[in-house]
């Protein structure tokens, strides 16, 4: 023992100089270990057994887990990377770790006595995917290494925060005209920052948004081809296609980038040479055509006049010469129409402005030409055969009725079919809509009149074969009324009646309102209400006029018996369906003078209807308020009396004293009235009994044990085995309700030694019967004894 001492005091020794003198330190034979997140750095100590055999330490070095850090992140606290640990630390405060490395200090701190490592800041993956860093673990007081330096990475995850970029923005290319169905325009490329390995973050899909139905792009690849064929540079030269490049694969949530793809179609040879022509969509006063005549002489002499000697369109063109270049220009007086005319033939002669007598007779002064100037076609929009329409609807129409229609027809020679439409700018509220085909307009919601009369809408008509080309016209239609709103007072009316008032004096003119406008105008009747009329203060007189009188029928009114009355007035339409409702009149009761003059009607007989000063109310609230506090009372003396009531209020209880018979329970709940000892296992111990009024946590039943009966009872082996199906059944369903009930059976068994005292089957028993076995059943079936134990009577006699 004391060797052994000595030999650990000579390595603390040992140890302890090593420690002071860093060459000490190459005595260590280091070992290293390449395992990711295990072991990293490994150090081996030697020494000395007792018997002198070379003793061999060696201890694992540093713990961690793989590093990933999540980019971009975004909570309160700094981001934990992951946490470094040596099998050296025993947690006593006497290691310190050390980071070195990338961003070290700045991006990534450690706790110097945990060796948790922590992001400070939000990081980017697409600036830095990685991180290097070197850990180790040195002595607090001497500084010294415990471990050796260890490298490892801190890789950064990537999340979808990058759309996809174009190389280019916009995109200019050619494709030549008349090219046929999915031919090759250009190809455009989208590019994701994101981290293509990981995830759909950088996986691109394109789309394209504008440019259809002439082009369409290859959703993986970018590929721009034509979508129809043979488009022709001379109608549409230029195309504008906005391409979109969506990330995640397409899916919902990712991000898109666009760009704009320029087309212009290149021409090629498709048209023959033609003599121009004139279209028929020319103005009046536009040039059509240009003549030059020559002449051989100069100046004054070559100055020349042109006329139109004959056209077989008269008044449609005119002819004037340009004094500059002396050429004829031939303009247009009126609309063409190439439906109706398709070319026209002019007769245009020319002469000399300023003719020499003398010359006259050698040479003719003037030539002619035929000029013959075709009608080029344009294709034209729909044309209406009204400049508006005006339509009449009732308010109460039902949703989808027709209520007219408009016809519009293409005035070119194609006579392209037309298609309809509600322009949805001039009917927010979705009231009509029209048949694309056949251009009828039907109701889409029913309307109110006193809302609005009139609703304007625009109907747009389109050809099918050329969409661009459109017309519209005004649709006015006016919303007609029904006799849909009762009549109603024009006003609220309120007046007062005197209490030396005479009978048949009239104390108010009320009026009446609508807000129908019938054709004929308004006619209104005015009545007292009919469960009024039976005992009514007042009447109601009907003026003829739209107006009626409100007339006492009393001689005086008490305003202290009532200070208040409602008069029901009906007022009804003449218009069909008939309309009527029932408003009120209030009247108040005031005295007045003798010649009719109000004296007394203050404010409490225009406030209470009841007609009670304000003494008598603050005297009623109080009285209210008297009984609330007395009931309140009441029911809290009442509580408290219930908390003290005892379980049995006197000793003459009848439920300690009545002892009954034959008694059926009071139900599932009366679990007092029976001793249920018989029915229950007399070996069964409480610490297994389950509880019966929760639902048990497993549906696994509990371990049965057969029940035991009473010695009397072991021969009724029927009654015995129904009790243990029975008991089974219900310990074996848990979650029947309910748990905390008794089941009873009415089971009475068979083989009883009583067989059955019915005497329904008492016929067909031949020879007669002895009930002396009765009496000796004890006191209970004395009755039964005396009854069929005796002798019969009938036989005695």
């Amino acid at each position: 023992m004391c060797y052994f001492r000595r030999t650990v005091l000579l390595l603390l020794v040992l140890w302890a100089y090593l420690c002071s003198h860093g060459d000490g330190l190459r005595a260590l034979r280091r070992t290293t270990g390449g395992r990711r997140g295990g072991a990293g750095v490994g150090l081996t100590l030697m020494g000395q057994d007792a018997n002198g055999v070379p003793l061999r330490r060696s201890k694992r070095g540093w713990m961690w887990n793989q590093f990933f850090l999540l980019e971009e992140y975004t909570g309160m606290d700094h981001q934990y990377v992951g946490k470094l640990h040596s099998d050296g630390d025993r947690g006593d405060g006497s290691i310190r770790y050390v980071l070195t490395g990338d961003g070290a200090g700045s991006l990534f701190v450690i706790d110097e006595n945990s060796g948790d490592i922590h992001a400070t800041k939000r990081l980017d993956r697409e600036e830095k995917a990685y991180y290097t860093l070197r850990a180790k673990a040195v002595n607090r007081i001497t500084n010294t290494s415990l471990e050796g330096e260890s490298e490892f990475i801190i890789k950064i995850h990537d999340i979808n925060d990058n759309e996809p970029k174009f190389t280019k923005d916009p995109y200019f290319t050619e494709v030549p005209e008349m090219s046929p169905l999915g031919t090759v325009v250009t190809q455009v490329t989208a590019t994701d920052a994101d981290d293509p390995t990981y995830g759909n973050s950088a996986r691109v899909v394109y789309s394209i948004l504008q440019g259809q139905p002439y082009f369409s792009v290859e959703p993986n690849t970018g590929v721009i081809k034509t979508a129809l064929p043979n488009m022709d540079r001379e109608t549409k030269e230029n195309y504008v296609v906005v391409i979109q490049a969506k990330d995640m694969a397409g899916q919902m949530g990712g991000l898109s980038g666009t760009t704009t793809v320029s087309i212009t179609l290149s021409d090629v040879n498709d048209n023959p040479p033609r003599f121009p022509k004139t279209p028929e969509s020319t103005e009046p006063g536009s040039t059509v055509a240009v003549l030059r005549a020559t002449d051989a002489d100069i100046g004054r002499n070559a100055e020349m006049n042109y006329r139109i000697t004959s056209s077989d369109g008269p008044s449609m063109f005119d002819i004037s010469t340009n004094r500059s270049t002396q050429d004829g220009v031939i303009t247009l007086r009126k609309s063409l129409d190439f439906e109706r005319k398709r070319s026209y033939t002019l007769r245009i002669q020319v002469e000399n402005s300023n003719p020499d007598p003398r010359f006259l007779r050698y040479a003719a002064t003037t030539d002619g030409a035929t000029v013959k100037l075709i009608v080029e076609d344009v294709d034209e929009p729909p044309v209406f055969d009204r400049v508006g329409y005006v339509m009449e609807v009732k308010e109460d129409v039902a949703v989808g009725t027709i209520i007219g229609s408009v016809s519009a027809t293409d005035p070119d020679s194609s006579r392209s079919p037309v298609r309809y439409s509600i322009d949805r700018r001039t009917d927010m509220d979705r009231v009509l809509n029209v048949h694309p085909g056949n251009g009828s307009v039907f109701m889409l919601r029913t309307l109110d009149r006193e809302d609005i009369a009139w609703h304007n809408v625009s109907v747009i008509a389109t050809e099918f074969n050329n969409p661009r080309l459109m017309s519209r016209v005004p649709v006015y239609v006016r919303v007609l009324d029904v006799n849909d709103n009762a009549p109603t007072f024009a006003t609220y009316y309120e007046t007062f009646v005197c209490e030396n008032a005479k009978a048949n004096q009239r104390i108010q003119t009320v009026s009446a309102a609508d807000a129908d406008e019938p054709i004929g105008g308004h006619r209104f009747f005015f009545s007292l209400a009919h469960e009024a009329s039976v005992k009514a203060n007042f009447t109601v007189r009907d003026n003829k006029d739209n107006t009626a009188g409100i007339l006492t029928r009393r001689n005086s009114y008490s305003r202290l018996q009532r200070s208040n009355y409602l008069v029901p007035v009906v007022i009804s339409d003449s218009d069909f369906p008939m309309q009527s409702s029932t408003n009120t009149l209030t009247v108040h009761v005031c005295t007045c003078d003798r010649e009719g003059n109000m004296q007394l009607c203050n404010q409490e007989a225009l406030v209470l209807t009841a007609g009670l000063s304000t003494g008598a109310l603050m005297a009623i609230i109080f009285c209210v308020l008297i009984l609330l506090m007395i009931v309140v009372l009441f029911a809290a003396l009442r509580r408290q009396q219930r908390k003290k009531e005892p379980l049995i209020i006197s000793k003459e209880d009848v439920r300690d004293n009545v002892v009954s018979y034959n008694d059926e329970g009071g139900g599932e709940e009366d679990t007092q009235a029976f001793d249920i000892g018989t029915l229950r296992n007399p070996e069964a111990t409480e610490e297994s009994k389950q509880r019966r009024d929760i639902k048990p946590e497993t549906l696994q039943p509990p371990i049965r044990r057969t029940v035991i009966l009473p010695p009397a009872h072991r021969d009724n082996a029927d009654v015995r085995n129904f009790i243990n199906q029975r008991l089974q059944e219900n310990d074996q369903d848990p979650t029947a309700p309910p748990y905390d009930s008794l089941a009873t059976y009415a089971y009475e068994g068979s083989g009883s030694v009583a067989e059955s005292l019915s005497s329904l089957g008492s016929m067909t028993i031949e020879g007669d019967q002895d009930y002396n076995y009765l009496s000796e059943w004890g006191p209970r079936f004395k009755k039964l004894a005396d009854l069929y134990g005796g002798e019969d009577s009938d036989k005695k006699d």
